[in-house]
């Protein structure tokens, strides 16, 4: 079946769009590979394409033109102040958040970090006090900060955040009940939280 052909407008835009800007943040040996990321970390192992202290220096991108970043298991290395400055840095180069047949494509982050519950949280001794749990993420929103934590001056950014978790393979297979009570009382019942980063306008 032949394709309808477009417009000279259309092929022109075409031409003009860039690939999606994606960032692996503290990607260390393992930069993701389903796509074109750019690997960064403060050391330069192999796929690493940029040398970069993430919780100190900022971030070589400019403002609003980051589609994606993806962080997995680098936060809970930062002390509280460069967690602080990531979140910043973060809301500052995402763009504004877009959607393409419902599904959110760009101005988000997909951070990573062993649960507080789990021993993967404090098993590692290059991990920073404290833990990051679910609480910390109400900080990232602007409003919630206005309201609840106006001393909080350094926070920056705005953003909405929405989160699960990787689940203990014990507890995977059991009932959505037997599940979140496991959550509530049980230490190692999830291993990781997996959070969205959402860019708010």
């Amino acid at each position: 079946m032949k394709q309808p052909k477009r417009t000279a407008a259309e092929l022109s835009k075409a031409l003009k769009q860039k690939p999606p800007l994606r960032i692996d943040l503290g990607c260390g040996k393992n930069k993701r590979k389903d796509g074109d990321w750019i690997g960064v970390d403060e050391i330069k192992f192999d796929g690493v394409d940029v040398v970069l202290n993430i919780g100190k220096q900022k971030w070589p991108w400019k403002d609003g033109t980051v589609d994606e970043v993806h962080a997995s298991h680098f936060v809970e290395h930062l002390v509280p102040a460069e967690r602080i400055h990531f979140a910043n840095e973060l809301y500052r180069v995402l763009k504004n958040p877009s959607h393409q047949d419902g599904k959110l494509v760009s101005g988000f982050a997909t951070v990573i970090t062993p649960h507080w519950a789990s021993q993967r949280a404090y098993g590692d001794l290059t991990h920073q006090w404290p833990p990051v749990s679910e609480f910390w993420f109400y900080y990232l929103d602007k409003d919630w900060r206005a309201v609840n934590a106006p001393h909080n001056l350094d926070y920056k950014c705005h953003l909405s955040v929405t989160w699960g978790y990787n689940m203990h393979p014990e507890i995977q297979s059991r009932n959505q009940e037997y599940q979140i009570n496991a959550m509530k009382f049980w230490k190692e019942a999830c291993s990781d939280t997996i959070a969205t980063l959402t860019k708010k306008v």
